[in-house]
C-alpha cells in the first residue's frame, strides 16, 4: 500500500473586521439574556416544586441549584468571551470552526504541512488557504 486516503481538521479562522465584532457581541449578548431569562424561569419553577412537594425540599433545591449553576456559568463564559473580544485588534485571527478534510496520504508526504491546513476569511470570504 502506497497511499492512504484519512480525514484531517482544518482550522477555520476570520480576521477580525468590526462587522464581525459587532455580531460576535450581538451572539454573546443574546447568550446572556438567554441565560438570564432560563435562570428566572428555573427558580419559578424550583418554587412551584417547593410548594407542591415540600417534603422532597432538598432534593429540590440542589437539583435546580445544579441547573442554575449550569446557566451562571453559561453567562460567565459569553461574557468573558465578550470582554476578549472588545479589547482585540481589528485584524487580528480568531478560530471559527475546525472542519474535517479528506486527504490522500503517500510516502514521503510531510505529516506536519498536511496536518496544519488552515482556511482564512475576511467578512465570510475566503482570502487564504494555508496549508
Amino acid at each position: 500500500m502506497d497511499k492512504i486516503r484519512v480525514t484531517v481538521p482544518v482550522t477555520v479562522k476570520a480576521k477580525l473586521t468590526e462587522k464581525l465584532r459587532t455580531r460576535l457581541i450581538g451572539d454573546l449578548d443574546k447568550t446572556v439574556q438567554q441565560m438570564d431569562l432560563e435562570i428566572k424561569q428555573i427558580n419559578i419553577d424550583r418554587q412551584r416544586e417547593l410548594n407542591n412537594h415540600p417534603e422532597q425540599g432538598e432534593q429540590i433545591v440542589r437539583f435546580f441549584g445544579n441547573e442554575v449553576n449550569k446557566r451562571q456559568q453559561n453567562r460567565e463564559d459569553a461574557l468573558n468571551r465578550k470582554e476578549i473580544l472588545e479589547k482585540l485588534a481589528i485584524g487580528a485571527e480568531i478560530v471559527q470552526a475546525t472542519l474535517p478534510h479528506q486527504v490522500e496520504l503517500k510516502i514521503g508526504d510531510d505529516l506536519n504541512e498536511i496536518m496544519n491546513i488552515e482556511i482564512l476569511l475576511e467578512d465570510d470570504k475566503i482570502i487564504a488557504i494555508r496549508g
